[in-house]
């Protein structure tokens, strides 16, 4: 269902029972698709098998050796700018 922003605003509590009944919110603004309101559930399928920013962080290439000793030798305080 399409939403205007000032009627989902207004009745905001029915917008989320919707999703949560009958799927995927519109919000409009201006009569142009602005955002859609889902239900947890929806959002969490949409998430699954999906990295976070942690994940990709943590999994990146490996640190070759000479950049790990540059690392582990730098100094350990700001320098002055």
């Amino acid at each position: 269902m399409k939403w205007q922003i000032q009627d989902a605003k207004n009745r905001f509590s029915k917008v989320v029972q919707q999703a949560r009944a009958n799927g995927p919110q519109t919000v409009t603004v201006r009569g142009e698709r602005a955002a859609v309101v889902l239900s947890a559930e929806d959002y969490d399928a949409l998430r699954a098998g999906r990295p976070t920013l942690v994940d990709d962080l943590l999994t990146g290439p490996p640190w070759d050796d000479a950049f790990v000793e540059a690392v582990n030798t730098r100094a350990k305080t700001p320098s002055p700018s």
